[in-house]
């Protein structure tokens, strides 16, 4: 236990609740274009509902990030000489899944605009619809996240702090940065495209 408050391990600790916060910004935004397609009255549940599953699924991939990265270089199979491993694959399908999801809001952009001016209004999503693609767009993005944490700390106690400290940071900023979005459409469309 001493451990955890050395110099050493409060220095981890900031780093990584700043590289975690950095890391979240492209989930905080793409979560907010999500969040912002809900009608006003759900949204700030949607945010707190997203705030407690990302800490439930980092926090499981924290204790999953050793199993995972054991199957590193541990080929399931081989195509055209390149070899796929289990952590490969997990960010393959997490990379189509952020491009399918980015293409597919440059296209509701675009086409909504296009509604618009033919005087037809937008269907919000649904609650339920809104809170999948959430869930999911934030286990994807959390790899990243994870595997710094990984890398920046020893002990898996200040990951976790550091974790949830940073999804209360994003929490607390995540309706400014949706109404600065809904606000200001060409940097959503900025962001997606950073996305794809």
């Amino acid at each position: 236990m001493e451990a955890l408050f050395t110099s050493e391990s409060l220095i981890s600790f900031f780093i990584l609740v700043i590289l975690e916060v950095v890391l979240g910004i492209d989930n905080v935004i793409f979560v907010s274009i999500i969040m912002n397609r809900l009608p006003a009255h759900q949204q700030k549940r949607s945010r707190m509902i997203w705030m407690i599953t990302g800490i439930i699924s980092r926090t499981l991939l924290l204790f999953g990030l050793g199993w995972l990265l054991a199957q590193k270089g541990k080929a399931l199979f081989s195509i055209a000489g390149k070899s796929f491993d289990l952590s490969s694959l997990v960010m393959l399908a997490g990379g189509l899944f952020l491009l399918y999801k980015t293409v597919k809001e440059i296209h509701h952009k675009l086409e909504g605009e296009a509604e618009a001016a033919a005087g037809l209004s937008a269907k919000p999503i649904s609650f339920g619809n809104a809170v999948v693609q959430i869930m999911l767009i934030d286990m994807v993005f959390s790899f990243d996240s994870i595997i710094t944490a990984g890398g920046t700390a020893k002990h898996i106690e200040i990951m976790i702090a550091a974790v949830v400290v940073a999804m209360i940071i994003m929490f607390l900023f995540s309706a400014r940065i949706a109404s600065f979005i809904h606000k200001h459409p060409t940097l959503k469309m900025l962001a997606l495209s950073f996305l794809v």
